[in-house]
Formats: C-alpha cells, sequence, structure tokens
C-alpha cells in the first residue's frame, strides 16, 4: 500500500505557488515555474519590459525558449492579475 500512495505521489505535481507573470521578478519566476530557469525566467522579464504586461497565459510562450509545453505544464500556476 505505501508503494501505492508513494506512486500516486509521483503523479502529482508538487504543490507550486501561484506566479503573477506580470509582476513576478526573474528569481520568483525560476523558482516557481516548472521547466523555467534563470535565463528563460530574465527572458520572460525582458519580453514583459519590452512588450508589455501578458494579456494572455498562451502569449509567454511568444517568449524566447518558452514553449506550449511549458505554458501548458504550469498553466494552473499561473495568473495575470
Amino acid at each position: 500500500m505505501a508503494q501505492e500512495q508513494g506512486a500516486d505521489v509521483a503523479v502529482v505535481q508538487s504543490p507550486l505557488a501561484v506566479i503573477n507573470i506580470n509582476t513576478a521578478n526573474a528569481e520568483e519566476l525560476a523558482s516557481g515555474l516548472t521547466g523555467v530557469g534563470g535565463s528563460r525566467a530574465e527572458a520572460i522579464v525582458r519580453y514583459r519590459e519590452q512588450f508589455g504586461p501578458f494579456e494572455s497565459i498562451e502569449e509567454l510562450a511568444e517568449v524566447s525558449g518558452i514553449g506550449m509545453a511549458t505554458v501548458e505544464r504550469n498553466r494552473e500556476h499561473i495568473r495575470l492579475e
């Protein structure tokens, strides 16, 4: 039974904080989003500074190095406001 519980826990993503991609700094983005390291987090901040706030979660995929797979993997933890 303990093995089954461990397997169930492995399927569930670890609890991540909700990240506001319009206000989070690079460190918060890197630590709060799965598959986003320091350089990608900095790219998100640069994109936001250049183009303004994200209007949709899908727009995050326009950032260099961020694809729809990363967006989908993090969708439930991303907020715009």
